[in-house]
């Protein structure tokens, strides 16, 4: 690729459909999105999609019209692009992009279920060398993986073996409409699980990643005293579903937090207490046993605060997370992640995020999806959030 082709400008183009078959959905949402381009030719392709279809089918109606364009892609609970939201089983929404200033290395690994580190330092080598440079000059992971994968920290301490602090990553784990059954990610022709992929964003300069979620502490920090794996089993040494329980009861009565399919809480949380006083985000869940359990595991003797969140501060910080991204940085897409948990806090107002975000980027175009976790590795080996919206401006 030519300087000249590095220098030029990002240009993107995104297609949709809700369409009832998988073959029209696709090829209607892809001729879209690469009509958009006005004959620029199509150096990548993220698709997000209901797992109703019949996804192979979908991307092989896609790749007719994509060609050879390297494609990427994560089953979804609903997506959107700019301020219009696509519920949960609902269609397919289509991105095309130029390079512009970039280049992009795609890979993807599987078997993340018996060893996920592994397969996250093999993802950022593979990616990495995809671009042909033996070293990048500023670089950023866009990863998406199977949203029920057993550890997905694992999958960025893997990572960051590999790239370091120098590296961020950007992503979310792939959704399955809430049927928490299978998930799946796309690369090129293959509809893959128990999966990830990723793309390596090569850069002339520093590509920074915005990650925030609106929760805020409703109790004093307690210490994580005995864990197996997601299972939490004591919390000050007391059962831990008995201090859970205490610190979500609202009010006076007898009232508890909504309990989700799959037993998740959608308005409570653990915040593990980051060493700058942050919280990184951790969703709750009890399971056929009655035991509290976290999407990934909570190391012993951690500090952690219970955490609540309303719908103000869920779509506050929705704004400030697309405020950040595209401030000072002269951008052609905002590139957001965010969690099925936040719809659960909005309710009825869940079609106000895409709003929230694409009225604070304007006029820079949003693309995102929602899903069962997402990725921000910034400045330190921790990288996996539940209950968490971030962005990356290109």
């Amino acid at each position: 690729m030519s300087e000249t082709a590095l220098r030029e400008r990002l240009h993107t183009a995104t297609g949709a459909s809700e369409a009832d078959d998988a073959i029209e959905a696709g090829r209607t949402a892809a001729e879209e999105a690469v009509g958009g381009l006005a004959g620029r030719p199509a150096d990548l392709i993220i698709v997000y999609a209901s797992v109703r279809y019949d996804l192979a089918a979908m991307l092989g109606a896609i790749r007719k019209v994509t060609g050879d364009a390297p494609l990427v892609g994560a089953t979804s609970n609903g997506h959107f692009r700019g301020a219009s939201l696509t519920a949960p089983a609902q269609g397919v929404n289509v991105l095309a992009l130029t390079s512009g200033p970039y280049r992009f290395g795609i890979a993807s690994v599987g078997d993340l279920s018996a060893d996920a580190e592994a397969a996250g330092a093999k993802l950022a080598r593979t990616s990495r060398s995809a671009v042909g440079l033996d070293r990048s000059r500023h670089a950023t992971m866009l990863l998406l993986a199977d949203g029920l994968a057993a550890d997905h920290q694992a999958l960025i301490t893997g990572i960051h073996r590999v790239t370091g602090t120098a590296v961020p990553v950007v992503g979310g784990c792939a959704a399955d409409d809430r049927k928490l059954s299978q998930t799946f990610v796309l690369h090129d022709d293959r509809v893959l699980t128990d999966a990830a992929v990723a793309v390596w964003i090569d850069s002339n300069q520093p590509v920074p990643v915005r990650v925030g979620h609106g929760w805020h502490a409703i109790g004093l920090p307690l210490l994580v005293t005995s864990v197996d794996g997601q299972v939490v089993h004591e919390i000050a040494g007391r059962p831990a579903r008995d201090v859970f329980e205490e610190h979500i009861r609202q009010g006076h009565t007898d009232e508890f937090d909504r309990v989700r399919p799959g037993g998740y809480y959608s308005l409570h949380a653990f915040g593990l207490i980051e060493p700058d006083g942050s919280h990184l985000i951790r969703g709750v869940f009890m399971d056929d046993d009655g035991n509290i359990r976290t999407f990934a595991p909570l190391p012993v003797y951690s500090a952690i605060q219970i955490v609540s969140c309303d719908q103000k501060d869920t779509l506050a910080m929705s704004r400030q997370i697309a405020e950040q991204a595209v401030a000072g940085r002269d951008a052609s897409l905002l590139l957001v992640f965010s969690c099925v948990a936040r719809l659960d806090v909005l309710q009825d107002r869940g079609f106000e995020e895409a709003q929230v975000l694409q009225a604070a980027a304007d006029p820079v175009p949003v693309f995102g999806i929602y899903t069962y976790g997402e990725f921000a590795r910034t400045s330190t080996v921790a990288g996996y959030h539940n209950s968490t919206v971030t962005a990356v401006a290109l």
